[in-house]
């Protein structure tokens, strides 16, 4: 009889639950062991076992070749570049989730994108919950998005935003943000845990019963991650991040999770202040004209997803004042500038030790991949001897720790992409693959190979002056 008690006590203790993992646990903690996440640990109690009993069955199961696709056809949102990321254009039923810094063009966007859908599909509703309608309807004034099927509605409570929806019944809702809609049925401040997941699955299931496309804001972090339980990212069928320089005119959306399409596709736009516009060729950005050629810089051909894009690294030497010189970056990885900087004066003899080394890119763009190693250090070694490198060289290349250079992914695609804008000769790494034609293509098998495009090779012993 005491064993028979102590199961039962043992059945009925509450157990706790971490809401953004689902890490389980016997007592309460403040911080989940598993994900590192502060105040996500809720009590869930030991339910009694419960068997659900077959139901009346809603749809019949039919062969899959009967079912009828056409109804999950993408529908464009008269912006190509979105588009593009999303697989062809919104599929009706889809949930997208958009997420960004503030600032970056978010609303701005999706405005636009709501303005084209009102006059080419029918009713939309844009649901703000950060702004009042008034200013909804001064930015749309400024970018020209107005239309007469575009609704909009101020609202922070869930059940008027379902409300409008029984009303309006848009084929697109666009809510900014979902961390601002709360729901009266559910404990807790707007944006938290509890209430972001409700908003969420009540959002996605009248979009799933209307047949209506839905795309959600989303606020992020202060390290750049999406606000609210990671659940969110797995009930949305899309997820896409918005990125760029507020200080800069490039912004980009990435593919993260996409259930219709790729996810290493990127649209580039253009913020300026009429709205925000697609760049179907965005390599101008990245470029700078000049007459005759300088000192200091090298072009490179990056892969953002599977688009090829032409940017241009710039890189200035000067004689350092102080015992620790200076090694300063922008848009370029610190670690990686630092490594690339070692191999150049270690393997290439170029002297450069004692000097300060300023390297940026141009047009705000983001050079993370390996590829552009090998034009980071051409850039600097051109700086260091005062001697541009060759009119539309183009340099494509990893660069190892042993001084050579290495294969990357795409060789062909940004040939093929740097002779479409005009450039002539390329350094790659050996076996490029098809050459196109018209191109002068040098391959080159480490550093020393390569630092001979420079019209006068650097020695160690004078590399440091000018």
């Amino acid at each position: 009889m005491a064993a028979r008690t102590a199961r039962s006590s043992a059945k009925d203790r509450p157990s706790y639950r971490c809401t953004e993992c689902g890490w389980t646990t016997a007592k309460w903690l403040g911080r989940c062991p598993e994900c590192q996440a502060w105040g996500t640990v809720e009590e869930y109690g030991a339910a009694p076992v419960r068997t659900t009993a077959p139901g009346r069955v809603t749809t019949p199961a039919r062969p899959i070749g009967q079912v009828d696709g056409r109804t999950a056809e993408a529908r464009t949102t008269g912006v190509p570049e979105l588009d593009r990321v999303l697989g062809g254009g919104l599929v009706p039923g889809a949930v997208v989730l958009l997420a960004g810094e503030p600032g970056v063009g978010k609303s701005t966007l999706l405005l636009d994108v709501a303005a084209k859908a009102a006059t080419a599909q029918g009713p939309t509703l844009y649901v703000t919950g950060e702004e009042s309608a008034g200013q909804v309807r001064l930015r749309a004034d400024r970018i020209g998005a107005l239309a007469d099927h575009l609704y909009l509605a101020a609202e922070t409570d869930l059940s008027a935003v379902l409300g409008h929806l029984d009303d309006v019944k848009p084929a697109l809702l666009v809510l900014d943000s979902v961390q601002t809609v709360a729901s009266p049925e559910i404990d807790g401040a707007p944006g938290g845990t509890a209430q972001v997941r409700e908003v969420a699955s009540a959002l996605i299931r009248a979009s799933k019963e209307r047949g209506m496309a839905t795309l959600l804001v989303g606020h992020v972090t202060k390290d750049g991650s999406i606000a609210g339980p990671r659940l969110l990212e797995h009930l949305v069928d899309v997820v896409l991040h918005f990125e760029g320089d507020r200080h800069a005119r490039l912004r980009l959306i990435r593919g993260v999770k996409n259930r219709y399409g790729a996810t290493d596709e990127v649209g580039c736009f253009e913020l300026h202040d009429e709205g925000i516009t697609g760049l179907a060729d965005p390599s101008g950005l990245f470029l700078t004209r000049r007459a005759t050629p300088v000192p200091g810089t090298c072009l490179t051909v990056t892969l953002e997803g599977r688009r090829p894009l032409v940017a241009e690294v710039q890189a200035l030497t000067v004689d350092s004042q102080i015992p620790a010189p200076r090694r300063t970056t922008a848009g370029l990885e610190s670690p990686r500038v630092s490594m690339v900087l070692a191999v150049l004066e270690e393997r290439g003899k170029v002297n450069i030790g004692k000097r300060d080394i300023y390297t940026a890119t141009v047009g705000g763009v983001r050079l993370t991949e390996p590829s552009a190693d090998l034009a980071m250090a051409l850039a600097v070694a051109s700086a260091a001897v005062d001697a541009p490198l060759p009119e539309n060289l183009v340099a494509i290349g990893e660069v190892g720790l042993a001084g050579e250079v290495r294969r990357v992914t795409g060789v062909q695609r940004r040939l093929a992409e740097a002779a479409r804008l005009g450039f002539t000769r390329a350094l790659v790494p050996p076996d490029p693959g098809r050459i196109p034609r018209g191109m002068d293509v040098t391959e080159v098998a480490d550093i020393g190979e390569a630092l001979n495009a420079l019209p006068k090779r650097p020695r160690r012993a004078e590399g440091s002056q000018r």
